[in-house]
């Protein structure tokens, strides 16, 4: 029996659109029209649109919604208010005020409502706050989130491997299954909201990273954001995750992804290349992702904090008062703070900051009676056993630091592990001489941030601290693992290794003695970037981002293929389709004066394939096209007059290329001739040692040497290292090369250095020119290629009509090799659809022959 959380892969896989059933009552669309409210398939979309304002689909875990259960029933028995601490409400709140954008908010509630109440619920958050919630049955849940996001997928993404049952477990199907589940679920409320033409939809963390796949197939023109809030892990951690591929493609159907860090981005982008064998570049400043014709947007920005909320927290009469609480228990007493504000989970690295503190009070006698390490304690967001470990130890560590170093009045570490309330975290900010994080992996952490905006402070709390006046100097410092996201942002921080405590404690220390002007002006340099880098420059600056990438979407052709998680949209120029083979085939019959370009490999040729040499099928076809007294047949390619002449002595009449058109053939018992003036390859023994010397320090790669060229091929090295290397290698021959006529060009898994002025294009001119000197104007051009070398043919082919090379009714076919920008107008999938059709129009051609009366 299929378990129903298994379902919905079900559902996934038969190519149906999501299913309403079971969900619930159905929420109706949020419009800003009184009076107006559509039904979901309303096919009017235009003049639904056309009165709505700009709108953000907002979907995330946990909505920013407090819950308090009241007496009663139904939507009465519960109270409703915003989390004012919630990243999701904070972007709203910093963009609202200077723009027009709507925001709706979909996700979890943190509380259980009863099914009872669950109607009446949704309705009360969706008018008052425009939240729709989705609600996921408690073992559901449990399955999702404590199973395969917090056992599994989130200790991955910190660097944790399930090396043993203790060590997140083993990877369980069921819990992959319920998260699919889970996302599914998501899926289908925000379809109940979203206008598909219009609105934007940012989708947020670890949770909900399938989502992506499931919106994309019920439309394909979405305009989606995805932003990754945890680490991203190097791909020799990734790539241990059994459904990695998935997890893959799914964040590839979002338009624009989102990184705190470049390192997050990077190690993204290798697991793309590596395991999809996808490649990027940087176009303008902008990174981006060819994935099936669509151009996936990589986003490299930290989030910032709410200098609004900050600040007004900062002058709440209660802190205040807290932190003249807190200077009269500290400062007064001649204590200095250190302060420290952690979850209490594996990853903080709350033991290695008390074992510093120890090493510190062991080595610096001086400082003993004087420092005080104030450690914040918040409740782990996950559970199991490896949190009690950790509130285990650390309660003993603190213990035996106070037993050691402890004295009447003084009280070396403060362990306070119960929730604060914000602006008493604030206050401690305020009176904190130095903030330390040393985590041994986060995604973000917005400590820092906050720290160094309290302690700018205000009018009121210099008052308090003792401090003249408002504009003296303000200091801060901070001690920061180098393995949280905010670390590259934070120049003036004194980084540390969290593993090495004795580095830690020395790192305490000098944040302790540093000279007071340094002090200023490391806080001075941190408070202009976070004050200007807040929530609202993160959230404007995505959203922007977001809008760029998806503004052609309405150009382009788009469709589905695949199943299960594996969906993914092509998305292609309304002028580029699939060659139909009815459409060629009644072109050809009814023409007579024919012109045949081919490519080889990739073409012909698998790319993959081992044997490079062609197959007894494929020279039968090439026989049978040549021997049809109206064709003209080429082979074009970049492989050696001698390898093209052997392998092709069969084909009597086929005309032959080589090495992109330098010599040229136009029957097997013709002479060689050559496409460009005969030229001194001295400029080999410049270019062969270097490329020698990236052979010998890229293994997997070799050099491939020609008559007129020199090729360096890396298909069968690492694929992030050879590309790197391509790259040096290219620009260092394109200056050792400079004064020869030669040319340096980077091909697909090649570097490869060939005459001036040589291309396939060349020999499309001259095929097309020969055939008009001879009164012959072709009316039937196919072109087949596959990579950038071939785009010169068919610019060639298709520029020709204009030029008069060609009979006015002519049928041109420029085609390539999969879907991909191309200045071809057709495609087919792969070298098998390539051979299918070649067979087709030989068995057309054999059929006309056979059809002739013998003489």
């Amino acid at each position: 029996m299929v378990s129903k959380s298994y379902s919905n892969l079900l559902d996934l896989v038969s190519g149906e659109p999501p299913s309403f059933a079971g969900i619930g009552r159905r929420i109706p669309r949020v419009m800003t029209v009184s009076g107006i409210v559509p039904d979901l398939d309303d096919s009017d979309s235009d003049s639904s649109s056309s009165t709505a304002r700009e709108r953000t689909i907002i979907v995330a875990n946990q909505l920013p919604i407090r819950a308090h259960r009241l007496a009663g029933t139904g939507a009465a028995a519960w109270s409703f208010s915003w989390d004012e601490n919630s990243l999701l409400l904070q972007l709203k709140d910093a963009i609202a005020p200077h723009s027009d954008m709507e925001f709706i908010y979909v996700g979890c509630l943190r509380d259980e409502i009863p099914l009872s109440d669950q109607d009446e619920v949704a309705q009360t958050l969706l008018e008052t706050f425009k939240c729709v919630p989705a609600f996921i049955p408690s073992d559901l849940r449990t399955r999702f989130y404590h199973g395969f996001c917090k056992q599994y997928l989130w200790p991955l993404f910190h660097y944790m491997l399930p090396l043993s049952p203790d060590l997140g477990g083993r990877f369980d199907r069921f819990l992959w299954q319920a998260y699919v589940s889970v996302n599914k679920l998501f899926a289908d409320k925000l379809l109940e909201v979203i206008n598909p033409d219009d609105d934007f939809v940012w989708v947020h963390d670890y949770h909900l990273m399938v989502l992506p796949t499931f919106l994309r197939k019920r439309f394909n023109r979405i305009k989606l954001g995805f932003f990754l809030h945890s680490p991203f892990p190097s791909s020799e951690i990734y790539r241990t995750l059994p459904v990695r591929e998935e997890l893959l493609r799914a964040l590839l159907n979002s338009d624009l992804i989102g990184f705190h860090t470049f390192d997050y981005a990077r190690h993204f982008l290798s697991c793309c290349s590596r395991m999809l064998g996808l490649s990027y570049e940087s176009k303008r400043g902008y990174i981006g992702l060819e994935y099936y014709g669509r151009t996936v947007s990589i986003k490299i920005l930290p989030v910032g904090i709410h200098m609004g909320q900050l600040k007004s927290v900062l002058s709440l009469p209660e802190t205040e008062a807290k932190v003249k609480e807190l200077v009269e228990q500290y400062c007064d007493r001649g204590r200095v703070m250190l302060l420290g504000v952690d979850d209490m989970d594996i990853f903080k690295g709350i033991s290695l900051k008390l074992l510093a503190m120890e090493q510190l009070l062991v080595q610096h006698p001086e400082w003993r009676g004087k420092v005080v390490l104030v450690q914040i304690a918040n409740p782990a967001r996950g559970k199991g056993k490896d949190v009690e470990e950790v509130q285990a130890e650390s309660f003993a560590m603190v213990e035996r630091i106070n037993e050691a170093f402890g004295q009447e009045d003084y009280t070396p570490v403060v362990l306070i592990n119960k929730p604060l309330q914000f602006y008493e975290r604030v206050a401690h900010y305020v009176v904190a001489e130095c903030c330390l994080v040393t985590a041994v992996r986060d995604g973000m952490n917005l400590i820092p941030y906050e720290y160094v905006i309290s302690r700018q402070g205000n009018e009121n709390l210099d008052l308090v601290l003792g401090l003249r006046s408002n504009s003296a100097p303000k200091k801060s410092m901070l001690v920061l693992s180098e393995f949280i996201g905010c670390s590259p942002s934070l120049s003036g921080a004194i980084r540390v290794n969290p593993w090495n405590v004795d580095a830690v404690a020395d790192a305490m220390v000098s944040a302790l003695e540093l000279a007071e002007p340094e002090k200023q002006l490391r806080h001075e340099k941190h408070y202009r970037y976070v004050s200007t880098h807040d929530v609202g420059y993160w959230a404007n600056s995505f959203l922007q981002d977001l809008e760029r990438t998806c503004r052609d979407h309405i150009r382009r052709r788009c469709w589905g293929i695949g199943f299960g998680l594996r969906f993914r949209v092509v998305a292609l120029d309304p002028n580029f389709r699939k060659l139909s083979m009815e459409h060629i085939v009644s072109a050809y019959r009814r023409t007579t004066t024919r012109a045949i370009l081919l490519d080889y490999d990739g073409t012909l040729m698998p790319q993959a394939s081992i044997d490079k040499s062609p197959s007894a099928k494929s020279i039968e076809i090439l026989n049978s096209l040549c021997y049809d007294k109206n064709n003209m047949v080429f082979l074009v390619s970049a492989r050696s007059r001698k390898t093209l002449g052997e392998w092709f002595s069969p084909c009597e009449n086929l005309g032959i290329a080589a090495e992109h058109g330098y010599f040229l053939r136009l029957k097997r018992d013709a002479e060689w001739e050559t496409c460009a003036p005969t030229m001194d390859s001295s400029w080999k023994q410049i270019a062969e040692p270097v490329m020698k010397l990236y052979t010998e320090t890229t293994d997997g790669s070799t050099i491939e040497e020609k008559e007129t060229s020199l090729v360096w091929c890396y298909e069968d090295a690492d694929p992030d290292f050879g590309s790197c290397q391509a790259k040096e290698l290219l620009n260092h021959l394109d200056s050792v090369l400079a004064n020869e006529p030669v040319s340096v060009k980077s091909g697909h898994n090649n570097v490869e250095v060939k005459p001036q002025g040589v291309s396939k294009g060349l020999i499309a001119q001259r095929l097309l020119s020969n055939m008009r000197q001879k009164g012959l104007l072709a009316d039937f051009v196919l072109c087949i290629g596959d990579d950038r070398s071939d785009e010169d043919m068919f610019e060639v082919i298709s520029t020709a009509m204009a030029c008069s090379s060609l009979s006015p009714e002519a049928e041109v076919f420029a085609c390539t090799v999969g879907k991909k920008p191309s200045k071809a107008k057709y495609y087919l999938d792969d070298t098998a659809q390539i051979v299918r059709l070649l067979q087709g129009l030989a068995s057309v051609s054999e059929q006309t022959r056979g059809n002739l009366p013998s003489v």
